[in-house]
């Protein structure tokens, strides 16, 4: 109960910003099954899934301005099924923030 109470007392003295931070802290160590749809129109034109986060970009001179794109790490579904299959493997993506049309969520599939 005490441990309870002094993470709502921390929690709530923080910005939005650091509370957000904390939560994907935490987010990241219990895992995610999350799944990200690349869409062409109204059609998905490719999956990746297992993605554990989507991170965003920041500058790597000293600035900690967010750069307009999304990286992660998932397995590229290749038929679209939410299961790993022969040949599919993990690979990096990047999304961008101006021109790619995307929807991230959790797998409920498994």
């Amino acid at each position: 109960m005490i441990a309870m109470a002094l993470v709502v007392a921390f929690a709530g003295g923080c910005t939005q910003e650091s509370q957000n931070q904390l939560g994907r802290k935490i987010q990241n160590w219990t895992g995610t099954n999350g799944v990200l749809d690349v869409m062409a129109g109204d059609k998905i034109y490719m999956r990746f899934i297992k993605i554990d986060k989507l991170s965003t970009a920041t500058a790597t001179s000293g600035d900690t301005a967010a750069r307009p794109y999304r990286f992660g790490y998932g397995v590229h579904d290749r038929n679209l099924n939410y299961k790993v299959d022969p040949g599919e493997q993990k690979m990096y993506f990047e999304i961008s923030d101006y021109s790619t049309p995307y929807v991230f969520y959790e797998n409920d599939e498994e």
